[in-house]
């Protein structure tokens, strides 16, 4: 005999960085496992320090961290926890991102602009994360800058199960807040049987955050209107949007996104918003303001979706059929 054989089972272990405690307790619930105690703290000068307190090596660990305010931040702790996994002698890093930090910035648009995306996904890789596991990405071709397995989840059951139980959908139409999202509105109108619109939008490319709505392609008078993203950050395009449609006669506005950033101007531009509902997952926590003050948001766990598409990749299954209803 030349060789030692092993009969000892694959091993799950599940992290969390600082960013979003309460989804890491929750989707570690699903998966009935604890978090790996971790020491993770900040010195004088901002450097941050992790220290996993029990061992990592041989195991399928997979470390989960979204990527909030403050974002550079958070990034940062990911990439010194998956450095200190790779040099624990972790058998395999899933490095879990739910919302993925800088990926509106996937192409140039102008000269002497960075793909600042692609950068994410080459630090992940250089850091030492075999698989990266996200949700809602903003455009689909960010799953090609990471040289491994991309698993790209979707909150759109989630979403659209939870407007189409609560609204007549006899009156339904979702509708599209540019034309970036006709795809997945489209989807959309194929699980709920409800006509599409498209809001027309101009950006200023010279100011951030910027929007100028024109006008609105499709029937929406007389309609509960469902407006779909994959974010809102300041809240500006959104409320824009839902604007223009109460000018062309909808009945009601409800706005669902995956991602609800809301930073800067969020909180004041969805209070005073006409807009009936804000429908969130909790990819990000809610700004402390808005959670306790608002009571037009509503916030759905994506915690169950993380958890399946976990097992399925720690047991070798198929992550593509928890979505191939769609």
């Amino acid at each position: 005999m030349t060789g030692i054989k092993t009969t000892g089972e694959k091993k799950m272990m599940f992290f969390s960085g600082r960013a979003h405690p309460e989804l890491a307790e929750e989707v570690a619930q699903q998966l009935g496992v604890g978090v790996v105690p971790t020491k993770a703290f900040d010195f004088a000068n901002g450097e941050i320090y992790v220290r996993y307190q029990e061992s990592a090596r041989g195991a399928d660990c997979f470390l989960i961290q979204s990527h909030t305010a403050p974002i550079n931040k958070w990034i940062m702790e990911q990439l010194i926890m998956i450095d200190a996994l790779k040099r624990a002698s972790a058998r395999s890093i899933t490095v879990i991102v739910p919302f993925y930090g800088y990926a509106r910035q996937d192409k140039k648009h102008r000269g002497r602009e960075p793909i600042s995306a692609r950068l994410i996904a080459d630090l992940m890789k250089t850091a030492g994360a075999d698989r990266i596991l996200t949700v809602d990405l903003h455009t689909d071709q960010i799953q090609g800058f990471f040289d491994g397995p991309v698993d790209h989840l979707f909150a759109l059951p989630l979403l659209a199960d939870y407007v189409g139980a609560k609204v007549d959908r006899e009156k339904l139409t979702v509708v599209s807040p540019d034309a970036g999202r006709v795809r997945v509105a489209d989807r959309w109108c194929d699980r709920l049987g409800a006509p599409l619109a498209i809001v027309h939008k101009r950006r200023d490319k010279d100011v951030a955050n910027q929007v100028t709505v024109h006008e609105v392609v499709g029937e929406v008078k007389g309609r509960v209107c469902v407006l779909v993203d994959d974010m809102i950050d300041t809240g500006g395009t959104i409320c824009a949007a839902a604007d223009a449609l109460f000018a062309h006669g909808a009945e009601d506005v409800i706005v669902t996104a995956t991602h609800g950033v809301l930073s800067g101007p969020a909180a004041d531009r969805l209070k005073n918003s006409q807009v009936s509902e804000f429908v969130f997952t909790n990819t990000l926590p809610t700004p402390g303001e808005l959670a306790a003050d608002l009571d037009k948001i509503t916030v759905l766990s994506i915690a169950p979706t993380i958890a399946s598409a976990v097992r399925e990749v720690f047991e070798d299954g198929s992550v593509t059929s928890l979505f191939d209803e769609q």
